[in-house]
């Protein structure tokens, strides 16, 4: 179970405290499997395209993704079955930078944590969790409202530009050799 959260607030977003702290609840995803398909495999995908890895988002659990979490789970110490279950979710979700990724209703993360703390500077009052949920959805509506911003809820570059006070986005680390050669499936 969870530890009070607000002994998580002072600790810095992709932090292993955070990590720690939340991990039962915040970081978790169901087991996924290559050729699943379906919002949570999109979510994945997200989540390694904020990795660096250069993946369509469809939804789609087929062979490039299996390689891309294989490669991931490789360079984190993981054992590389391609299959993304509970170390996986947590090591992706907890190291993945703010601004790298689009985040909307329903997300979870380090980064959503972030975004959160970045609301409550902005004069939102919501909880820090690292859950994208309908308050959170709410303040991200409120704050495009008072920026001008096209009000989807939807946390995009431009929103996280703006919450940021104009400083670029992060650049993930671009992931190189992790799909195959014309000899060997990684």
């Amino acid at each position: 179970m969870i530890a009070d959260l607000s002994e998580v607030d002072g600790a810095m977003s992709g932090t292993p405290e955070f990590a720690h702290a939340v991990s039962n609840v915040v970081l978790m995803g169901p087991e996924l499997h290559p050729w699943d398909s379906g919002p949570v495999v999109a979510e994945l995908q997200e989540l390694l395209q904020a990795h660096g890895f250069q993946l369509r988002i469809d939804g789609d659990f087929g062979s490039v993704t299996e390689a891309a979490v294989k490669a991931f789970q490789r360079l984190h110490h993981l054992r590389a079955d391609g299959i993304v279950g509970h170390k996986t979710w947590i090591a992706l979700k907890s190291s993945v930078q703010a601004g790298c990724r689009t985040l909307k209703y329903g997300h979870t993360g380090v980064d959503v944590y972030e975004l959160q703390g970045l609301l409550q500077v902005q004069g939102q009052y919501i909880a820090r969790n690292g859950i994208f949920d309908a308050a959170t959805q709410q303040a991200v509506i409120a704050f495009q409202k008072k920026h001008r911003h096209k009000e989807t809820g939807i946390v995009d570059a431009i929103t996280w530009t703006t919450l940021r006070g104009g400083k670029p986005l992060c650049l993930p680390p671009k992931q190189t050799g992790w799909f195959y050669d014309n000899r060997k499936w990684w």
